[in-house]
């Protein structure tokens, strides 16, 4: 049986840094902030389905999301700055990512490519599913910024108000719902978590 390298690959987001361009006060790399989207994608889908009357296999979106930048073990994270600069970095960062996905694709065993192929490469992903994916990304990294900036790091200012404006721009009840049940409890230490439970326990 011909061995593969598939997870060897995989196993190094955890050394791919995120947000290179800037001072981080909490560092994050690839592999932890796809296990973010991967729930928060899912819980937008379930929010879909019992909230709004939708119809998605919420299953489908949440793995999409693990796996939405794995492409990144070959390129790196490039900031959003750079990658959307101009339209022709835009274009040749595409054809490099979409050269990185085959490449992932093909370290599997051939048997085995069709089942992952709507997952890794990106141009045969859902539109549907796509567009949960890119909702939940966004909300990760408004999260993180929400994290600098209490921290005191002013280097996401303006990319909190960017992604602030993106979020809103998507028009998705499901971003909207997920924001105003979960988002005011990210913030929160870890025994301000455990106060505000022990209330609602109370009070229940």
């Amino acid at each position: 049986m011909l061995r593969s390298s598939f997870f060897a690959y995989l196993g190094r987001l955890k050394w791919i840094k995120r947000w290179g361009l800037m001072r981080n006060v909490e560092e994050e790399n690839v592999m932890e902030h796809s296990w973010q989207v991967a729930t928060i994608a899912h819980t937008l889908a379930v929010i879909h389905n019992q909230e709004f009357g939708g119809n998605i296999n919420v299953d489908r979106v949440a793995t999409t999301a693990l796996y939405h930048d794995v492409s990144e073990i070959i390129t790196g994270d490039l900031p959003t700055p750079i990658k959307y600069h101009s339209e022709k970095i835009k274009t040749a960062y595409k054809a490099i990512e979409h050269e990185a996905e085959a490449e992932l694709l093909a370290l599997l065993p051939e048997n085995l490519r069709a089942s992952f192929s709507h997952l890794l490469l990106h141009d045969q992903v859902d539109s549907q599913v796509a567009r949960f994916v890119k909702a939940a990304d966004l909300i990760s990294a408004y999260q993180k910024c929400q994290t600098e900036m209490q921290a005191g790091n002013q280097e996401f200012k303006t990319a909190l108000a960017d992604l602030e404006q993106r979020l809103r721009q998507l028009r998705m009840q499901e971003v909207e719902h997920f924001m105003s049940v979960f988002n005011d409890s990210y913030l929160l230490t870890l025994d301000e978590l455990l106060s505000e439970h022990e209330s609602a326990l109370m009070k229940g």
